[in-house]
């Protein structure tokens, strides 16, 4: 299945503060989910974003949204490692008539694997952005890229992403996000 714009929304799991620091390939990371939010904006796909305890891991970090194209995404604070399991969360992503979630964020074996896996039981199609995942360690984000293609998500990179999205060369919307990518 091919991802479509009209049909996807993107998520970006608790890429806080306190979390970036820890983590494996930051950089790289928030490259990706800078150009995922760019895109998302850009293409009018609803964007939400969660942050685990952010009382304790503080917010969302800034410099993925440098430019403020992420403003009108919709944010949520969570204590469950699954923000499907938060209601408001899980009210918004059935509100939002949207069946395919592509997912970036932090921790891949915890809160993204989680709420991916509740977002397939749910019958949502799901993506995962692996060059805009990770975890402290390479081997806890491979254990859960596989745990969760072989639950039934896509794996997918921020390029293939972005080309799906658009569909087509050609277009406004084409040469400024390829921009993003060179």
């Amino acid at each position: 299945m091919l991802l479509d714009a009209k049909l996807s929304l993107l998520l970006i799991i608790d890429v806080q503060e306190r979390l970036i620091p820890v983590i494996d390939e930051p950089d790289e990371i928030v490259r990706s989910i800078k150009i995922l939010g760019e895109a998302a904006s850009l293409l009018n796909i609803p964007v939400m974003i969660t942050e685990q305890s952010p009382k304790a891991l503080g917010a969302t970090v800034q410099h993925i949204d440098a430019n403020g194209k992420l403003d009108t995404a919709t944010r949520f604070e969570k204590i469950h490692f699954s923000a499907f399991k938060d209601p408001e969360f899980q009210s918004s992503v059935h509100q939002s008539g949207r069946r395919q979630a592509v997912i970036s964020g932090i921790e891949s074996h915890v809160c993204v694997l989680q709420t991916a896996i509740d977002l397939m039981n749910q019958g949502y199609h799901v993506f995962i952005v692996a060059d805009a995942v990770t975890s402290r360690t390479p081997a806890s984000k491979q254990l859960a890229l596989s745990r969760m293609a072989n639950a039934g998500a896509e794996i997918v990179n921020t390029e293939m992403v972005l080309f799906e999205w658009l569909e087509k060369a050609g277009t406004d919307q084409f040469r400024s996000l390829s921009k993003l990518i060179k």
